[in-house]
């Protein structure tokens, strides 16, 4: 039996494999009154990979306020008319077999900016932008707007709004939830002190630069059920030399993450600080994950260049990591799933309609 297809249990829920889809903003979610609302794009990218075998899906960043959002194309889940038409792709998912998660985000200083393949470059109010919230008035970089300080009201609001978020995210049928605290979004701008120069209780101390991400965790668990898991997305390192989010610092928050009851936490890198040089090669980023659950108990997720059925199998049979999540390698072939069990002597649901080719 291959070890990326047996099923993966947290909490009360069952996952029936390990090869996962890792969130991936399409920024393609349409202006005005239907902002942040999935559309026809959205059900079909990821029907695609949940009959491609998929074991579980995490639906891209999906923001907890208009403000929120990193681009005005994306997904949202802070009113009810997001929540209807996340339903009728939550619902397409599970007739699947495949379990629906999805990443509620908060972009904070890297908000308000165009779509990647139309530059990234901030957004002014007049090309449809707003302006960008931040832990410290601190720009991501050169062109970029300075962030408003958020007030200690101001980060209890959006604490709330995680909350709210989740509760949207139940209602519309998701099985977890995963907290965005990685890639230099709201949170994970707080974890670092290259980007939080607060000298109140939200900054200073790892303590402090910690809190907003378990005051978040805290208000996120109580409203999503016991029996559910609940994820949480890191950067293992900011990739600075100094001053900076580093691998001593997420096995840290990983433990007390544990305490406050995240049941897995999902390893990524990078995205905080600009122009730094990050040693991308195949798997690159595993060895964190890997640490995290060594050191700590905690269940993890890879990612990063993990683009061939053996290499995902050797991650989760050496016990690196429970499982693998799968992005760009997804975006080229939906069906790698259904590939890799049958070049692995695994096993992964099929639509009747696809017998015939089994």
């Amino acid at each position: 039996m291959s070890a990326l297809f047996e099923p993966c249990t947290l909490r009360s829920l069952t996952i029936p494999n390990r090869l996962w889809m890792a969130p991936m903003c399409q920024y393609s979610a349409e202006p005005g009154e239907r902002a942040g609302v999935p559309n026809d794009w959205h059900f079909a990218h990821y029907a695609a990979r949940a009959t491609g075998g998929t074991g579980l899906i995490l639906v891209e960043a999906t923001a907890i306020s208009p403000e929120g959002r990193i681009s005005p194309g994306d997904l949202g889940i802070w009113n009810d008319a997001q929540v209807e038409a996340f339903r009728r792709i939550v619902g397409f998912l599970k007739r699947q077999g495949t379990v629906p998660g999805i990443q509620i985000a908060h972009a904070g200083r890297k908000a308000s900016t165009d779509a990647p393949w139309r530059g990234g470059a901030p957004l002014g109010t007049e090309q449809r932008g707003w302006q960008p919230l931040g832990p410290s008035p601190v720009p991501f970089d050169e062109g970029h707007p300075l962030p408003d300080e958020l007030s200690k009201e101001q980060i209890e609001e959006i604490v709330g709004q995680f909350a709210d978020s989740a509760r949207r995210a139940l209602a519309a049928g998701f099985e977890v939830a995963e907290i965005h605290g990685a890639h230099g979004y709201l949170i994970g701008q707080f974890l670092s002190p290259h980007s939080n120069h607060r000298t109140d209780g939200y900054g200073g101390s790892f303590e402090n630069r910690a809190r907003f991400a378990l005051e978040v965790v805290d208000a996120v668990r109580a409203v999503w059920p016991d029996e559910l898991p609940l994820f949480f997305r890191i950067s293992a390192t900011d990739w600075l030399e100094e001053n900076g989010w580093t691998p001593d610092d997420t096995v840290r928050l990983a433990a007390l993450l544990k305490d406050h009851g995240v049941d897995l936490l999902d390893v990524s890198s990078g995205g905080n600080a600009a122009k730094v040089r990050i040693p991308v090669q195949p798997g690159y980023q595993v060895p964190f994950a890997a640490r995290v659950r060594r050191e700590t108990g905690l269940p993890v997720a890879a990612v990063g260049l993990i683009t061939e059925p053996e290499q995902a199998e050797k991650i989760v049979s050496n016990g690196e990591a429970d499982a693998v999540l799968l992005g760009r390698e997804l975006l080229r072939n939906p069906y790698f799933a259904r590939h890799a069990a049958r070049e692995l002597g695994g096993q992964v649901a099929a639509p009747d309609q696809y017998h015939r080719a089994i």
